[in-house]
């Protein structure tokens, strides 16, 4: 068989028309596979669909009911990870003797590198991010790919890989739901709080699609593990890796802690200081003190040289969405927290504040509970703005806890508005809404560009 032509005739149906979902179409085709693309989206169009793909792609474009013969037909099913692994269309395929997976099981198959890869709740994005730059400041930009939920295709870059090169990737519970082989040389669980409860419906089946990262792992792999997570402390008794620690509240026999201002390495019976969170990082709040952790303790588990690693720390700047100061106007300090979808990434952002603030909550319903969200507010919140459809749930929660400073808003623009007037001089304004932003924004990257935009047009 030649070189592209793998899946030479073989016959696959991606449902979704996203990025992954245009990737993986792409790299099917370049292996020989015939491919329908489907897209259930009663707004889509066969026309809008091919208007995605190369002018040169045979695939068939396909919105509406399938026809049967194509539900017949298709041997291999490729999941978008928007589409959940147990609606009606997918249940039927998978009746039939259809094969399921995912877009990162797709591009693992022609990986031909090492892979790190990192999920939990929250941090992923910092973190991915993070190893993504030490390991360009080690092997170069063409020897590193930083794939995956952070928003650029595995299925772009698996072709470019070579046996001395690192792949990184961010991969959600969404993607690990559908992997089969994926077998990275180090992953990471940074965290498990609940999320995403409206696609997983449980917390056991949150946790273990987490836990799926180290799947395929052995002995003679790391799995890097946060000692202060009941789950993941739970997970580490049982993972198929080697686990390596990191905690933020205790000092450890073996891994990486924090002690005092310094984050410190403990190995074979010997400890090593390794830098000041104070005056080596960029970052701010605990929350990114456990990112760097474990960022580190990824790389150094890919055997990148420590000086290397924390050299890149120390010019490590916050990924933009993440707790990121936008500007100061007037006296009051602005920070972009978009990313904060869930109350305990929200529970960071509010951390890291050190001044009296003003935060805007709500968005999408992810049938999340609020309470130690406000619980954390611990005198820091001055007034909660609430926006979206989970205003008046989250204003129910505050009220039960005692906290009453709320004033809603029916639009984001009255929102930021708001925020304004509500601000003094020595105040700070933090966007982190523990709410997904959909049905106001695509995604939070938008809503947090337009908060950024208002922010830098104030005088």
């Amino acid at each position: 068989m030649k070189a592209g032509e793998k899946y030479l005739g073989m016959k696959f149906l991606v449902i979704g028309s996203g990025l992954s979902g245009i990737a993986s179409v792409r790299l099917l085709e370049h292996m020989g596979a015939e491919v329908v693309l489907y897209d259930g989206n009663d707004k889509m169009s066969v026309e809008k669909l091919r208007a995605l793909l190369p002018k040169e792609s045979k695939a068939r474009c396909m919105t509406g009911e399938l026809p049967e013969q194509i539900l017949e037909e298709t041997e291999t099913v490729v999941l978008s990870p928007g589409v959940p692994v147990d609606i009606p269309l997918v249940n039927t395929l998978r009746e039939k003797g259809a094969g399921i997976t995912g877009e990162i099981e797709l591009g693992f198959g022609q990986e031909k590198g090492r892979v790190a890869a990192i999920t939990g709740t929250n941090g992923k994005t910092t973190t991915t991010t993070l190893v993504g730059e030490i390991i360009k400041a080690w092997l170069g930009e063409d020897k590193t790919f930083v794939v995956g939920n952070i928003g650029n295709p595995y299925t772009s870059e698996c072709l470019k890989t070579a046996p001395d090169s690192v792949t990184v990737g961010e991969i959600s519970s969404f993607q690990l739901e559908t992997v089969h082989t994926f077998h990275p040389a180090v992953s990471a669980i940074l965290n498990i709080t609940p999320d995403h409860l409206n696609r997983h419906h449980t917390m056991e089946a949150y946790v273990a699609a987490k836990e799926n990262i180290a799947l395929n792992q052995n002995r003679e792999d790391i799995c890097v593990l946060n000692y202060e997570n009941s789950y993941t402390r739970d997970f580490g008794a049982r993972c198929p890796a080697r686990v390596v620690w990191f905690s933020s509240l205790r000092k450890l026999e073996e891994g990486y802690y924090l002690k005092e201002s310094k984050i410190v390495r403990a190995a074979g019976g010997e400890e090593r200081e390794l830098l000041d969170i104070h005056e080596d990082m960029n970052l701010v709040g605990m929350c990114n003190v456990e990112n760097v952790m474990a960022a580190i303790a990824i790389a150094a588990g890919l055997g990148v040289p420590m000086e290397t690693v924390l050299e890149t720390v120390r010019n490590f700047r916050a990924v933009e969405h993440r707790i990121e100061f936008v500007a100061s106007r007037g006296g009051v300090d602005y920070y972009n927290d978009s990313k904060g979808t869930n109350p305990d990434a929200a529970i960071q952002g509010i951390r890291a504040m050190n001044r009296p603030t003003v935060l805007i909550g709500g968005g999408y319903d992810k049938q999340s509970e609020y309470d130690q969200w406000i619980e954390s507010f611990q005198g820091k919140v001055k007034w909660l703005v609430l926006i979206g459809e989970t205003r008046d749930k989250i204003a129910e929660c505050a009220r039960k806890h005692g906290f009453d400073r709320i004033r809603f808003a029916d639009s984001f623009e009255e929102c930021l508005k708001l925020c304004t007037e509500l601000a003094s001089e020595g105040d700070a304004v933090l966007l982190s809404p523990a709410c997904a932003s959909w049905g106001m924004f695509p995604n939070y990257e938008v809503r947090g560009q337009k908060f950024k935009e208002y922010v830098m047009g104030l005088e």
